[in-house]
Parts: structure tokens; C-alpha cells; sequence
């Protein structure tokens, strides 16, 4: 019975208790129930406990509390299966005097028998219960009893295991790779909610694993006419928020978005922009048709747009450096800006850097519109750039690099534009080769980005870094990036800045 009303839906539940509660022989039911349950075996009393919350019985009412002072007398004899079914009662049960001393009650009966736990499915469902509190020793324990039931995990399981770790905010990145190594190896077939489940409970627990996002970006790019276009959009952005480019899934989505770009609600249209811009992607032969693509949605949704949700589209564009002109035009001839700036949320700085950016790729990137337009001075504000703290280590690789070169000068912690910060600038002197007295300087933006300004797994630049570096080139920088991990060591940082600084300097005659 408990099995197939777990499976109704709130309405259907709410109007079967109705119909029991006006049945005649309910009270006398409830009566039995409420003499018998001293002499029901533990998991009868279990089941039936389960039932009674799956039905949506008031968990204060006498037959509820007379069930959990039952299981509290007799929760030394509960089993396996009675301890596990009785977990997932507790876990769904509002704090009541009885519910919380049965809950400590059955903590301290599962951490004595936890080395005797069988079951994989059990042990998962008293770990919900154990809760984000247990104590460090505890952790432990449970760590040793899951790697000792790995060879155990069925496909559910492993699934199951994320996202009970991440109901526990438990962190135990080998337990993790097991789990995520044995979803890759089974992912055909898998249904939408349980990969979406699967993805955002390892967001949840802070847990980024290239194989496992790799493999079901590549899953649903193989199936992407299975899927909704609400599902793939949802894909996209949940990979988007762990900085995960999915080409395969992204080439595959584009491609559709080209084929029929009228199909795109403007909460799709919104998403895909924050999605392709942030990860600095579009399609590699069809770039330009897959923007006109977004354009054309775009201007169809453009007189209904609010004013946040229109700057949001024109700065998605403008990192991607493209830049239609009705957009961009109707966001800076209104007070939209004006009426932005003046918003005094938490998201304000946030705000005044992506106005600061659409504003550097007008000036910058020049782009052609009917009139000149640009971002109004009062709008910008004070303009000021995100220093980053000295990097000791970059600056004693530098000077190590440079130390034998007379021609090159070192400039370090440069703002550029009043906006762009760059760790070093280096510059050498050349001479033209036409003329001997004709001599043009050669400057090198050295930049050493933090690791959230690359895609997960890659050196693929993120919109921002990758706006910076256009607006460098722009204005005569030649960029070279070395990652914080290339600077881990010192020697090899050094070989690799030599490699790169000087195939583009050349050396003296």
C-alpha cells in the first residue's frame, strides 16, 4: 500500500485522506490501529508509520505519536530494514519531542551497527538521516563503510550516493570518483531528472569532475532530438554554472538554434546568451549565422523586454563582440542605463562592471550603428580597475627572465584604460628595418589570471578574460598568460615564459 501512495501526487493524497477520514469504519480502523501496535512486529509498525506520512496523516496527531513512542520502545529490535524505513520517516518528519528523541535514538543505534550494514539502499537512507552535524569521527566511519561497499554500487546507487552526500554536505572526493566513474560508465538510458539531479548535487558539495561532466555533455549532444529544447537549455546552464564548456552539446544546440531560431522562448533566448558568452563559444564554420540566429529572436522579443533583461542581452553580445544595432541603440537612447545604475542591490557592483564592459567594447571594438551612441559618463561613475594583489612569484620569474636583457623594459601592476589591470608590461625598442632612424615600440601585456577566468579542464579564456584580451590587442599589447598553476614551480614557469616572451622578441644582434 505505502509503495503506491508514495507515488500520488499531493492533490490526490490530500482527497484520499478525505475519503478515509469520512469513511465510516475509519475511527474504528484508527482504534485497532492504536490497540494493536504493541503487538505489530517492528517493521509493521515501520510501514505503517511510513504510510501514515505518505498519506499526509497530521504528524501530531495521537495515532502518528503513539506509532513513534512504539518505535522508540522497541527501536533496539528494529532490523536493517525496519532501521531504514523508519530513517526515511524521520527524514521528512516536521521537529516534535518525539520525532527528535527518536532521531537521536536511531543515531546512536545505526553509528553500533554500521560495520554489520548490508545493504547499500539502507545504509544511504540512515546517512540522510545522520544530517550535516555528525561529528567528525562519525564522517569517518562512514567513509570506511562506503569504501567497503563500493563493489556493491548499482547505477542508482552511485547516483543516489551524490546527492545523499550532498543532502549531508559531506565531502569525500575518492568516494566521489567512485560514484562518478560508475555513472559515466553507464549513462545510456539515463532519464533527464536524475542526471540533472546527479549534476546539481555535485554543484552542491563544490565537486567539478572533467569525465563526468565530459561524458554526459557528450551523452546528450549524441541525443540531443531525445531531449526537450526546455531540457537542453537547462543542460547548458547547469554546465555553464560549473565553468564546464560542453562543446559537443553546445556545437549540437547551436546547429539546432540555426535550423529554427523561432522556437526559443525569451527565458531560452536569455539563457543561451549568458550560457555562450560566459564561455566565450560559438560555433567554429558558422559563427556568424548562429549570432544573426540570437539576433533575430532577439528582436522579435525586443519591444517586450524589461530593462534588465535587455542590457542583460546586449552585454552577452558584447562579450561575444557582436553587436546588432536595434538592441544595442534602444539600450543606450532610453534611461534604461540611468535607471539600472540607480539600483542599490546586492548585485550593484556587478552591475556597474558589466555597464563598464559594454562601454570598453563600444569604444574599443568600434562597432558600426545608424548613429554614434555610447554609454553616458554619468552612468560609468568613477572608473576604477580590479587590482590584484603582487604576485612575488611572477615578478621573481620575470625579473629571472629578463634579467640578460638590456633592450626589454619591466613595468609591473599596469592599469590600462583606467580599467584593465595587467600584471606586467613588457617593452623592447625595435628598429625598423626600412629606416634606421624610424623605431616602434613592441609592448607585452603579461597577464597571470585566476582560475575561474578559464573554462573547467581547459585554457579556453571565459567572456571577461576573453574581452580583455581582444581589447589588449586593440590597442597594441600582444597578450601571454601564465596560469597559477603554471607557477607552481618556479624553474619550469620560467622556461615557459622564456618560450613565450621571446618567440615574439627577437634577440639582439
Amino acid at each position: 500500500m505505502w509503495t503506491s501512495v508514495k507515488k500520488m501526487s499531493d492533490e490526490q493524497r490530500r482527497c484520499e485522506l478525505q475519503l478515509m477520514l469520512e469513511h465510516p469504519a475509519f475511527e474504528l480502523l484508527l482504534q485497532n490501529a492504536m490497540t494493536n501496535v504493541g503487538s505489530m512486529q517492528p517493521e509493521d509498525v515501520a510501514y505503517s508509520l511510513l504510510s501514515m506520512i505518505n498519506l499526509g496523516v497530521p504528524q501530531k496527531s495521537r495515532v502518528v505519536q503513539l506509532y513513534l513512542r512504539a518505535c522508540q520502545e522497541t527501536l533496539n529490535d528494529f532490523d536493517e530494514k525496519s532501521l531504514s524505513i523508519l530513517a526515511s520517516c524521520l527524514d521528512r518528519m516536521e521537529s516534535t519531542a518525539n520525532v527528535d528523541a527518536l532521531k537521536h535514538g536511531l543515531r546512536l543505534v545505526i553509528e553500533v551497527r554500521l560495520p554489520m550494514i548490508k545493504s547499500v539502499l539502507a545504509f544511504q537512507t540512515m546517512m540522510r538521516l545522520l544530517g550535516k552535524d555528525m561529528s567528525p569521527d562519525l564522517k569517518r566511519k562512514l567513509v570506511r563503510k562506503a569504501f567497503s561497499m563500493k563493489k556493491q554500487f548499482s547505477l542508482p546507487n552511485a547516483q543516489h550516493m551524490i546527492s545523499t552526500m550532498a543532502k549531508m554536505d559531506f565531502y569525500s572526493k575518492p568516494l566521489l570518483d567512485i560514484c562518478s566513474q560508475r555513472i559515466v560508465e553507464d549513462l545510456h538510458g539515463t532519464p533527464f531528472n536524475r542526471l540533472l539531479k546527479v549534476m546539481l548535487a555535485c554543484r552542491e558539495v563544490r565537486y567539478r569532475d572533467l569525465a563526468l561532466l565530459t561524458g554526459i555533455s557528450d551523452y546528450v549532444a549524441s541525443t540531443v532530438d531525445v531531449w526537450t529544447q526546455k531540457e537542453v537549455v537547462i543542460f547548458l546552464s547547469t554546465f555553464e554554472s560549473f565553468g564546464f564548456s560542453s562543446g559537443s552539446l553546445m556545437e549540437a544546440f547551436a546547429q539546432k538554434v540555426m535550423a529554427n531560431p523561432d522556437t526559443l522562448t525569451l527565458k531560452d533566448l536569455l539563457c543561451v546568451l549568458k550560457v555562450y558568452s560566459s564561455l566565450n563559444y560559438s560555433p567554429q564554420h558558422d559563427r556568424e549565422t548562429f549570432l544573426q540566429s540570437l539576433n533575430q529572436t532577439l528582436d522579435f522579443y525586443l519591444p517586450r523586454m524589461s530593462d534588465y533583461q535587455l542590457f542583460k542581452a546586449c552585454y552577452c553580445l558584447s562579450l561575444l563582440g557582436y553587436f546588432p544595432s536595434a538592441p544595442i541603440e534602444k539600450l543606450l537612447q532610453g534611461s534604461t542605463l540611468e535607471m539600472l545604475s540607480s539600483r542599490a542591490d546586492r548585485h550593484l557592483k556587478k552591475l556597474e562592471q558589466m555597464v563598464q564592459t559594454v562601454h570598453m567594447c563600444l569604444r574599443l571594438d568600434r562597432p558600426v550603428l545608424s548613429q554614434t551612441a555610447g554609454v553616458p559618463a554619468c552612468v560609468l561613475g568613477e572608473v576604477t580597475s580590479g587590482h590584484s594583489a603582487e604576485n612575488q612569484r611572477l615578478s621573481r620569474v620575470l625579473r629571472r627572465v629578463l634579467s640578460h636583457r638590456a633592450d626589454v623594459a619591466l613595468q609591473e601592476m599596469v592599469v590600462v584604460e583606467n580599467v584593465y589591470f595587467l600584471d606586467a608590461v613588457i617593452s623592447k625598442t625595435m628598429i625598423n628595418q626600412t629606416s634606421d632612424e624610424e623605431k616602434q615600440a613592441q609592448r607585452m601585456a603579461v597577464l597571470c589570471p585566476a582560475p575561474s577566468a578559464f573554462c573547467f579542464g581547459t585554457t579556453h579564456p571565459r567572456g571577461p578574460l576573453a574581452v580583455k584580451l581582444r581589447h589588449l590587442k586593440i590597442l597594441g599589447y600582444l597578450p601571454i598568460m601564465i596560469t597559477e598553476q603554471e607557477l607552481t614551480c618556479e624553474e619550469k614557469a620560467a622556461q615557459i615564459l622564456t618560450e613565450r616572451i621571446f618567440t615574439e622578441i627577437p634577440a639582439p644582434t
